[in-house]
């Protein structure tokens, strides 16, 4: 699968251009709309109690040249300039602005949840309270099998802690308390959640450092909001958020300002919206007069194909099938070598004005055995 390239998307948000806010990746049909741009430039330019749930995963202030475990070695804790600290009071007043800004978009039964380790989450608890939020839990995120204490100085870290809030004290948040207690057996469920880190999975198209699981924004998501809610994300990472809002059937909104995040979301989330199913069949067919045909289509890994491609190759073909956004089917398709070539053919085609979500590429190869 091949996403648009990013020349072909709108123009992102820079700081100084809010009130032109134009998503750089819209599908109309399930509502799904992500910027890039600084998540205060582009919540300026949203309107006010739109938005039913935000999920928040800011910058946890953590990149100060320490170590940690990651699969057995020892590795940087830097994930980048966004994550590093600008001092305490410099960190706080951010947390308040964008909290502020959140709090404007919410609707009047609104909610928040932020997540965060020691290192942020006092300051965005203490933002809340002075901004006036309603606190209604804090939830700790379990993490079943944590990475080692390297220094052997501390308890080893495994917890962070999602605050959840509503708009104000005046607030009826959602919250879906019966299937919430049926998801636990039929227990009251508590505010301490086991949960597995990311799996390679949700890490195939790429991985961002501070990514959570699909499991818990799930269980967020389904928590406090209904159907057809617009869940809003301000730091969308990875595109966790989008990926989970939408197998929720909640609409989405996420702001990122990374490029290769940004490139990591999209690659989810069309991957969510487009299932591709082909079907290969493999036939060996020997031309002498005691030979026989087989089709070998139900063999384990591919056995027939591999065998096939130790022969001669006679014929190869890449197609490009370009999907629609509104008409959710192919609306034109096209034999080219690559991907520049394929776009400049649909651009010339009576096909160039429909709105395209996304471009399948597909490869053939055609091998006679020796």
């Amino acid at each position: 699968m091949t996403k648009i390239t990013k020349k072909s998307l709108d123009s992102p948000i820079s700081d100084g251009n809010a009130e032109s806010a134009k998503p750089v990746f819209h599908d109309p049909k399930n509502d799904i709309r992500i910027y890039q741009g600084d998540c205060l430039a582009v919540m300026a330019a949203l309107p006010e109690e739109s938005v039913d749930l935000i999920f928040a995963d800011p910058p946890y202030f953590l990149s100060n040249d320490g170590i940690t475990c990651h699969a057995g070695k020892m590795v940087s804790v830097n994930k980048g300039d966004w994550d590093k600290s600008r001092g305490a009071d410099a960190n706080h007043e951010f947390n308040r602005a964008w909290l502020a800004a959140c709090q404007r978009l919410l609707k009047p039964n609104g909610s928040i949840w932020v997540s965060g380790t020691s290192h942020v989450i006092h300051s965005v608890g203490f933002a809340m309270q002075q901004l006036e939020f309603k606190l209604l839990n804090d939830i700790s995120w379990v993490k079943p099998n944590p990475p080692p204490n390297l220094s052997c100085r501390y308890f080893t870290h495994a917890t962070e802690t999602i605050i959840w809030a509503a708009k104000n004290k005046k607030s009826r948040h959602t919250f879906n308390y019966r299937l919430m207690k049926e998801e636990n057996g039929g227990k009251q469920m508590k505010s301490v959640w086991p949960v597995l880190p990311p799996g390679r999975e949700e890490k195939r198209f790429g991985k961002h450092p501070a990514q959570k699981p699909l499991a818990l924004l799930e269980r967020v998501i389904r928590a406090s909001s209904n159907e057809g809610d617009l869940v809003l994300d301000p730091f969308m990472g990875g595109g966790t958020t989008a990926v989970a809002a939408a197998r929720c059937s909640r609409t989405v909104l996420g702001i990122e300002r990374d490029d290769e995040f940004l490139s990591t979301t999209l690659s989810r989330i069309t991957a969510e919206l487009i299932f591709v199913a082909m079907t290969a069949v493999s036939a060996s067919i020997d031309l002498d007069l005691l030979g026989r045909s087989m089709d070998r289509s139900m063999c384990d890994e591919n056995t027939a194909m591999d065998a096939l491609k130790t022969g001669k190759l006679v014929r190869r073909e890449r197609s490009f099938y370009f999907v629609g956004s509104h008409r959710r089917e192919v609306v034109y398709s096209v034999v080219a070598p690559d991907m520049e070539e394929a776009i400049q053919k649909f651009s010339a085609s009576t096909q160039s004005g429909v709105e395209i979500l996304m471009v399948v590429k597909t490869e053939t190869e055609i091998y006679l055995a020796e």
